[in-house]
């Protein structure tokens, strides 16, 4: 088996960091060059992911001060429209005690 840092579609930075050109699909020198490529594409897929979960750990804050300050706004505007509520139901509070007001009979004393 033929390592990545001899053949010639491995690159070494100046840093150390190595780059490949090599395609699984197109040219690929050994069976084993397949496996090492999808290790390094895991590996990317994996760094990709903790680096997002590192910006939601930094964004939740932000989020929660966000969700407190919207149900903040929301109960606002609920206790503002209150008042129209509380007026209907005073309403028909009034027309249920009219009605039930009416449906007695009138008892006159003997």
């Amino acid at each position: 088996m033929i390592n990545c840092k001899d053949c010639e579609l491995c690159k070494v930075d100046p840093s150390g960091q190595l780059s490949f050109s090599c395609d699984p699909f197109s040219n690929v020198k050994e069976p084993e060059c397949i496996n090492k490529w999808l290790l390094l594409k895991i590996d990317s897929m994996v760094r990709a992911y903790q680096a997002t979960l590192e910006y939601y750990r930094r964004l939740a804050p932000l989020q929660e001060r966000m969700f407190k300050h919207v149900e903040r706004e929301l109960d606002d505007m609920d206790e503002s429209e209150k008042w129209k509520i509380d007026d209907d139901e005073d309403l028909h509070d009034d027309e249920d005690q009219q009605q039930t007001n009416s449906d007695e009979p009138n008892q006159s004393k003997p």
